[in-house]
């Protein structure tokens, strides 16, 4: 059962999957409720281009409907996370509730065998018997490899999961659509949050969360404007503060530099800002996370492996100190860049997935 979401990379999932013998069936998952005809969230037209493309490569596909538990799953921990001041990754949890699990038991209630989706990632099977298990490997392509969302996966669920699209670089997966003629080959890649899509984030979340407003202030405890409220905003944000004609320290050349959020001072409502990328404030050698999740199902040995602390970052060479208790630490040999509360620390041996956490 291939999760078809009406996009490019799912399209060619169940494409390839059919070429390699597979009896393949699609589903649809609709997952957002919330102003569905919006401009901002598209799933009546992507049901549409899933249908289309399930009756041009000639599988039956069906939709099915996931919102409240991905309302009771994922969204009340994603306002609960931003109420608290972090940031966290929606879609991270939605791969692990949703998608490999909704999804997945749902498949596996209707006799599938397998599920696949067209994320960017691998599986490898490594060992035999009782000894045999899974690892999560890097997609081959990556500049578009999705192991970073996919790090709280377990055994039993990539032991059901097929990735087709590893293997393959994106720019082949839409010579490959356009080549069908696939009517979607030429649709943009999705981005956004999961299932809630593209839209203005900050409006957005004032349907669920209330306005606090507070002070901006600099490390000097400088006053230089008011917040709407500490869940608006992530630290390293420089758009959007509204402090655009404060000036403050200015460079030789006459300009001033720009500002980025630092800290946030819940028990006094107050955000922080600083000048200047590389400020003090917002560089860090050391993380702590917790809700540690390990693919393999246990903690690996402390020593030296690499990391990501977001998504679109390359990893960085770090040392593991401890891990016990759902929580571990992480030392980097290099500063890292507006380390995020909220945010998952993800950890690589390689090319291998080896689990992560969330940051405090």
């Amino acid at each position: 059962m291939v999760g078809m979401s009406g996009g490019v990379d799912s399209s060619v999932t169940a494409w390839l999957l059919k070429e390699q013998g597979y009896e393949v069936v699609g589903l649809f998952m609709k997952n957002w409720e919330d102003d569905d005809d919006s401009e901002y969230c598209s799933t009546r037209q992507d049901w549409l281009d899933a249908a289309s493309v399930a009756d041009l490569i000639g599988v039956d596909i069906e939709a099915v409907n996931f919102a409240a538990e991905y309302k009771d799953r994922v969204f009340a921990d994603f306002l609960r996370e931003y109420s608290a001041g972090r940031t966290p990754n929606p879609d991270v949890l939605c791969n692990a509730e949703i998608k490999f699990k909704a999804f997945l038991d749902h498949a596996m209630s209707l006799g599938a065998e397998h599920i696949a989706t067209g994320h960017y990632a691998r599986v490898r099977t490594v060992g035999a018997g009782a000894g045999e298990r899974r690892q999560l490997l890097k997609a081959l392509d990556l500049t578009k490899d999705q192991s970073y969302f996919l790090h709280r996966l377990n055994q039993e669920q990539l032991a059901r999961t097929l990735f087709p699209l590893g293997e393959i670089p994106k720019t082949e997966v839409r010579r490959m659509a356009q080549a069908l003629q696939l009517p979607n080959a030429a649709k943009k890649d999705s981005t956004g949050i999961c299932f809630i899509g593209e839209r203005p984030f900050r409006e957005f979340l004032n349907r669920y969360l209330p306005t606090q407003p507070g002070p901006i202030k600099t490390p000097e405890g400088v006053v230089v404007g008011e917040h709407q409220g500490l869940s608006f905003y992530t630290l390293g944000q420089r758009k959007g503060l509204g402090i655009g004609g404060i000036k403050g320290r200015q460079r030789d050349d006459g300009t001033a530099d720009a500002w980025y959020t630092a800290r946030k001072d819940i028990a006094r409502n107050t955000l922080y800002v600083v000048q200047g990328h590389e400020h003090p404030w917002l560089l860090a050698r050391d993380l702590q996370a917790q809700d540690a999740s390990w693919v393999s199902g246990h903690a690996p040995p402390p020593g030296a492996y690499a990391a990501k602390t977001r998504y679109r970052q390359a990893d960085s060479a770090c040392t593991l100190q401890e891990a016990g208790s759902g929580r571990f630490s992480l030392s980097f040999e290099q500063d890292q860049w507006a380390v995020t509360p909220g945010q998952s620390a993800v950890l690589y041996s390689g090319d291998v997935c080896l689990g992560g956490g969330i940051i405090v």
